[in-house]
């Protein structure tokens, strides 16, 4: 089933993808940045500093997802022993990387106004800490390690204590009393922020989504066409 689905068959699908997404990027992309910087109103108690919840909120929520699906992709990788989905790994660990320190870095600005300090050791925060940590040496790994079966087995142990760590993450502000507040958007509830503020988030996190998609397809491209130069049957 696995060598049904080798990448190298989708070769111009993911070309054509590639096109496709560069289209509608930057007017999407120009479409959020006037919601969240313009039409946006600013919030009652934090003001316009409150817009970097347009780049912090969607930051958090890719990061975690990727490292989820890293997590998965290693799993089966691990069982079924499908080299491709250690190739998707690969490509989309650095963009994983990228919005979770995007995440502390705006957190970190954004907790400077709001609690009066840079950085404070708070549950979730520290937890993201360490998330970027865990996309560190799972990145790390597939670079020094050159044994195919150290490589599988440590990258294991990477998510599966990743996938702890993002359980803390997700859970920390209901487990413990923390600064950072709870979750103001809920599936099956009520959700704590207005709709003028909901569609620039929106907006803002499907750019992004875009956007690592794009980085995504352009990597995995480039792999596919090192392994065809290389004529090694990897996939």
């Amino acid at each position: 089933m696995f060598k049904q689905l080798s990448a190298s068959k989708y070769f111009n699908l993911i070309s054509n993808s590639i096109h496709l997404v560069r289209m509608v990027f930057i007017p999407l992309t120009i479409a959020a940045l006037t919601f969240a910087l313009i039409i946006s109103p600013p919030d009652f108690l934090q003001g316009d500093s409150v817009r970097i919840m347009y780049v912090h909120v969607p930051s958090a929520w890719i990061s975690l997802a990727i490292f989820t699906l890293i997590s998965f992709l290693t799993i089966f990788n691990f069982i079924f022993k499908a080299k491709y989905l250690k190739i998707i790994s690969i490509c989309i660990a650095p963009m994983g990387l990228l919005f979770t320190a995007l995440a502390i870095i705006t957190g970190s600005i954004w907790g400077k106004p709001t609690w009066g300090a840079w950085w404070a050791w708070d549950a979730r925060l520290t937890s993201m800490f360490v998330l970027m940590l865990f996309y560190t040496l799972f990145i790390f790994n597939y670079k020094f390690i050159k044994r195919e079966s150290l490589q599988n087995n440590f990258s294991l142990i990477i998510v599966l204590l990743g996938m702890i760590n993002s359980a803390v993450i997700k859970f920390s502000v209901e487990w413990w009393n923390t600064l950072h507040q709870p979750a103001s958007i809920k599936i099956n509830s009520t959700n704590a922020i207005h709709e003028s503020m909901m569609v620039p988030l929106m907006l803002m996190l499907l750019v992004f989504l875009l956007y690592a998609a794009l980085i995504f397809l352009m990597k995995y491209k480039t792999e596919i066409i090192k392994i065809k130069k290389a004529n090694i049957n990897r996939l």
